[in-house]
């Protein structure tokens, strides 16, 4: 510092008095001296002394006891959140088996009820019964698989004493009794049903008549002589509902299970029928016998999980004495962690339950103990470091108090320094668009030329900013594989005229030619990424325009087989045949390694063959530094330049060139280039897009059809032009521009061939006449003499005359170089463009004051009137990105309603409403967009819905039902394919990526207001 001290160190009076203002300083200086005035106190109060070594123990003894204590509460948090995610795992595993077990009863037990309903029917609804055993069984048997829990089913008929002998004669066996069986069980291979004991004497029996062949073993037997079947019995016919039984050991198979009954009735009874009524009406009992180990184990196979949880089946009809229907019979866990979820079988009598657990107890928690135990190494370590750092600074300042002084002043420089980087070091790209859209809404303010300049100046450092943003997270795409491309439809034409206006300005300032010119082979509309295809050009072009300061840059999209089959093309950039007439590199050479276009000139296969696909070929010439022969094989390497002064001069960072050429590869095209240093540079490159033709009409045609594109516009169809032009290029884009606003245009090289060629050219009358600056400059009698003769043949309607010129500077003329007849000729503002020329006419025609030859920028007064009478929703939880939004398109005249959240936006567009249109945040706390949308389109449509069914839509309204979709567009920063999908899959109409600019708003909504009016 040696603006302080120039002999040594200041003393305290000299630095009080830089503090009082007597000596101007910047901030980090101020800082500096401050630190050396506490410095000064402590030095007089306190002297240097040695720190003590105690309160340095203490200070890191509680520094790891703290950071334990810290350590042990994660560890306790992060054991207590994998517990719990452990017990809602079982829940969500255990909730799965109950309920798949349950839906599977249910589906069983209503077949079973449906058999009943057969056997009423056709046994008992019928003389004679249209069912016997051999129907039966045959019916069951096919039927199985509707009872994917059932092992069998029998029917048992109701029959009184006093109708028991004729019944036994007539089925041809006695009815056996149950409850000798229970008592005395046998082995199922031992049991006989011929040996089994008569039914004893009581008021009604239940003999089973009809039984599938897995329970044919039950034929004949009294069902209420056995206590189990008759409780289930009895209770059947009184409720008039399906009831189970315990669960017990069935008969033969001497397995545990249940049996399902229904009562089979002989006319159909009321819902509200007594039980005495569904005693008298009963005809039989339909029941279905449940293996519940055997079918349990079956239903549990179907889950891949079945081995991780044990599960209990449990009758817990009686709470005390609680029955086991399944038990897994495996070692389960010693966490004590269970889950028990109620079964609802259809039987309110009856309650049942399955209790699952783990079979395996919780994995040692190493995430836990790891994530714990690393904390506390680190803050031990970071502890240490401080330990021996404090020890450090005890030793310096032992041996020399003037090093103590010294590093004190370095550290206060390192914290000042840290402090700076800290408060520049934020977040970047979330303001960036809170940044530029008040900058532009600033613009549009009342500002003088210098404030707007100003403003125009940060404006680009924000956008080159961004764009340097946007250039790295596309390399870091590129690198992830991440970077995916849209398949929209969209008009090249209108990509290079964006381009053009993009890089206008610095080619005017540079005073170079810039021209665009698209062959008529090229479609109107192709389906592709119009965003990429259009960074691709700007990389390019950028490129160029920084390293050209003479000459022009040229752009040029032909159709593949044109470049083939024309050698018009190929020769275009022959010496002395260019834009600007300065010398170039030959074009064909830049191509000349394509695989799609082989030595010989002939078509790949592999892409001429698909009709469907259009492949376009797009050079941009310059006439340059050139690249050294040195660099050029590294040319599209990431991050590489060819020399590093390039950063510094021209700004970049050498990686715009590697996307190029990785985005050329992701429309199936090829990317390369020739260069000459001090002549210049061309590069070119094919892109492959579907034709809208064929994915609509089936079929395009011939391609070398050359028709000519559509007028942009039908004001200036039927004008004749005529332009003085000795470049043939040149006079080749301009002709392409005039044309594509139905204007027919007549090329003349110089003005004495022009003045010949109005002698013979009859009775053509010409409306313009369209001259280059330079032409005009060098021979300013013969355009006065020219204009005079068009007069005079115009009947003394002087024609309008334009001026074509790089800049405005060079354009300028004095009053005596005027024609005769037009002292104050327009000019078109080069590159041209068919907007610019459109809107260069209309001003000097006097048709329209909407736009500025020199700028084509609209006045303010236009801008206002394009969204006059619009009510616009913005939604967006960030309230800089609400301003800005609600700013630019009150600047088109809407009237903006901001909200911060999909809720409010949910309740403002809740028809009926007035919005026409709404811009949707996609991200945003509590509900995000796309969920907001859903929710809206929902409503739309119940709305709508209801009002045609009541009629309360007028008669004149009904064919505008479609204009009651309110247009939903969504601001993201996310334009890839999945998420354009989303989008639209959501309901939303479009989208705009941030950070937008005002125009883009309003190209993006005004889509839908001008189809409303067409």
């Amino acid at each position: 510092m040696k603006r302080f001290d120039d002999g040594g160190v200041m003393d305290s009076g000299s630095r009080r008095s830089l503090l009082n203002g007597k000596v101007p300083l910047r901030w980090w200086e101020r800082v500096f001296v401050r630190i050396s005035l506490i410095h000064d106190h402590y030095d007089q109060f306190v002297g240097y002394k040695r720190l003590s070594k105690t309160w340095l123990k203490k200070l890191l003894h509680s520094w790891v006891v703290s950071t334990s204590i810290i350590s042990l509460g994660i560890f306790i948090y992060m054991t207590s959140q994998a517990a719990e995610k452990r017990k809602d795992t079982l829940m969500s595993m255990c909730e799965e088996r109950a309920r798949m077990l349950q839906d599977q009863f249910n589906v069983s037990m209503n077949h079973v009820q449906a058999i009943s309903i057969l056997i009423s029917t056709f046994h008992h609804g019928k003389d004679p019964s249209a069912v016997d055993q051999r129907i039966f069984t045959r019916y069951a048997e096919r039927t199985a698989f509707e009872r994917p829990l059932t092992s069998g089913v029998a029917y048992a008929v109701r029959v009184l004493h006093s109708e028991r002998e004729q019944f036994e004669k007539q089925q041809g066996w006695t009815i056996k009794r149950m409850d000798t069986i229970k008592q005395k069980p046998v082995h199922k291979d031992d049991y006989e049903p011929e040996a089994l004991e008569p039914s004893p004497v009581q008021e009604e029996y239940a003999p089973v008549i009809f039984a599938q062949d897995t329970v044919s073993h039950v034929i004949s037997l009294d069902l209420l002589s056995g206590k189990e079947d008759r409780e289930n019995i009895l209770r059947a016919r009184v409720s008039g509902k399906g009831v189970l039984t315990a669960p017990f050991r069935l008969l033969k198979t001497n397995r545990l299970g249940v049996i399902l009954t229904f009562v089979v009735y002989k006319m159909d009874l009321p819902s509200n029928a007594t039980p005495n009524e569904r005693i008298k009406a009963t005809a039989g009992y339909i029941g279905g016998i449940f293996h519940i180990q055997s079918l349990v184990e079956k239903l549990l196979q179907q889950l891949s999980s079945k081995q991780t949880i044990a599960v209990t089946v449990l009758d817990i009809t009686n709470q005390s004495s609680p029955i086991s229907m399944y038990d897994s019979n495996s070692s389960t866990s010693d966490d004590g962690l269970e889950y028990v979820s109620m079964l609802n079988f259809g039987d309110p009598f009856r309650r049942h339950e399955m209790c699952c657990r783990f079979r395996e107890n919780a994995p040692w928690p190493l995430l836990e103990i790891a994530t714990s135990t690393g904390l506390l190494v680190i803050a031990l370590l970071l502890g240490e470091i401080f330990h021996a750092t404090v020890n450090r600074i005890v030793k310096v300042e032992d041996d020399c108090g003037k090093m103590m002084e010294l590093k004190k002043r370095a550290e206060a420089a390192d914290v000042a320094k840290s402090q700076f980087l800290a408060t520049v070091s934020h977040e970047i790209r979330t303001p960036m668009n809170g940044v530029l859209g008040m900058l532009q809404m600033l613009m549009d303010t009342d500002l003088d030329v210098t404030q707007q300049e100003y403003v125009r100046t940060a404006q680009e450092s924000g956008k080159a900013l961004v764009s340097l943003i946007n250039e790295v997270l596309d390399q870091a795409k590129i690198e992830s594989g991440k970077l995916e491309l849209e398949a929209v439809q969209f008009d090249p034409r209108a990509i290079l005229d964006d381009v053009l206006s993009l890089f206008s300005g610095k080619s005017q300032e540079k005073g170079i030619e810039l021209a665009v010119y698209i062959s008529n082979w090229v479609p109107e509309k192709l389906v592709g990424d119009p965003g990429r295809f259009r960074q691709i050009i700007i990389n390019l072009m950028g490129n160029s325009i920084k390293f050209t300061e003479r000459g022009h840059i040229f752009v040029t999209v032909h159709h593949v087989e044109e470049v083939m089959d024309s050698i018009d093309v190929k020769l275009e950039s022959s010496l002395g045949n260019t834009l600007s007439g300065y010398a170039v590199p030959e074009r064909c050479l830049s191509w000349s390694k394509f695989r799609s276009i082989s030595q010989d000139g002939m078509r790949n296969p592999s892409i001429s063959s698909v009709s469907n696909l259009v492949n376009l070929i797009v050079s941009v010439e310059d006439t340059g530094e050139g690249i050294p022969l040195e660099a050029q094989p590294k040319i599209f390497t990431p991050f590489v330049q060819v020399d590093p002064s390039i950063s510094r001069t021209h700004g970049g960072t050498g990686i715009g060139l590697s996307i190029s050429k990785y985005l050329v590869g992701l429309m199936n095209g090829e990317i390369g280039f020739v260069s000459i240093p001090r002549v210049g540079s061309t590069f070119t490159f094919t892109a492959v897009f579907d034709s809208v033709c064929s994915k609509s009409l089936g079929s395009c045609g011939d391609l070398r059809i050359n028709s000519q594109p559509d007028p942009l516009t039908t004001e200036f169809h039927g004008m004749v032009a005529l332009l003085v032009d000795p470049k043939p290029v040149r006079a080749k884009v301009s002709r392409y521009h005039v044309q594509r606003l139905g204007i027919h245009i007549e090329v003349v090289p110089d003005l004495n061939y022009e003045l010949l060629t109005l002698e013979k050219c009859g009775t053509l009358k010409f409306d313009l006449v369209l001259m280059e600056e330079d032409v005009w400059s060098t021979d300013p009698g013969s355009s006065a003499l020219l204009v005079d003769h068009l007069t005079d043949k115009n009947h003394g309607v002087a024609p309008k005359f334009l001026l074509l010129t790089n800049s405005i500077g060079s354009s300028r003329m004095s009053d005596g170089a005027s024609p005769a007849r037009q002292s104050n000729p327009g000019v078109i503002m080069k590159p041209l463009r068919a907007s610019m020329i459109a809107a260069s006419l209309q001003r000097v025609m006097g048709s329209s004051n909407k736009a500025s030859p020199r700028s084509g920028v609209i006045s303010r007064l236009a801008l206002q009137n394009l969204l006059q009478g619009r009510k616009i929703l913005v939604v967006d939880d960030n309230d800089v990105n609400l301003r800005v939004a609600a700013g630019a398109l009150k600047k088109y005249g809407a009237y903006v309603v901001c909200e911060n959240s999909g809720m409010k936006a949910i309740t403002l567009l809740r028809p009926p409403h007035h919005f026409d249109a709404c811009f949707m945040d996609i991200q945003m706390p509590l509900m995000d967009g796309f969920e907001a949308t859903k929710r809206i389109r929902a409503a739309e449509r119940n709305f709508f819905s209801s009002e045609f069914q009541l009629g309360d839509v007028p008669a004149e309204d009904e064919g505008e039902a479609g204009n009651r979709h309110v247009p939903i567009l969504a601001m993201t920063a996310d334009v890839i394919h999945a998420t354009h999908e989303q989008c639209m899959r959501y309901g939303m109409d479009g989208y705009v990526s941030k950070p937008f600019e005002a125009e883009q708003l309003y190209v993006e909504v005004s889509r839908f207001f001008a189809s409303k009016r067409n």
